[in-house]
């Protein structure tokens, strides 16, 4: 009999839906483009005043996790943002992991065509 084993944490807190969970997150859409490498995530918080509103931040993560983490924490942050300034809009973020050397357009297009797939529930802008 073989026992198999794995890395993937069984706190409820690690696992992403405990994460998004205990911050009340909508929605995590995970994005990847073999062709241009892109790997990326885009987080939503809340939309209760209406479309998330955020930047996409392009930064060399150590991990996926972090990426993630960071993703989810400024999502919650535009929340506050927007409804603080009276807003009609609610939060999120997106992030791309990657070499900031290595951007081309076909890794942006690629994005894009993530964005799209909200039909509108997530519009960005640069970090």
């Amino acid at each position: 009999m073989t026992t198999i084993t794995s890395n993937i944490p069984t706190d409820r807190d690690d696992l992403v839906l405990g994460r998004m969970e205990k911050h009340d997150h909508e929605e995590i859409l995970f994005c990847y483009d073999r062709p241009t490498g892109l790997k990326a995530i885009i987080a939503i918080h809340d939309t209760t005043l209406g479309p998330a509103l955020g930047g996409t931040r392009f930064w060399q993560y150590a991990s996926d996790g972090d990426a993630l983490e960071d993703a989810l924490r400024l999502a919650r942050g535009m929340t506050y943002k927007s409804a603080a300034a009276g807003l009609n809009l609610g939060g999120g973020k997106a992030v791309i992991m990657g070499d900031l050397s290595v951007k081309s357009e076909g890794l942006f297009r690629a994005f894009g065509r993530h964005i799209e797939s909200l039909a509108g529930r997530y519009i960005t802008a640069e970090d």
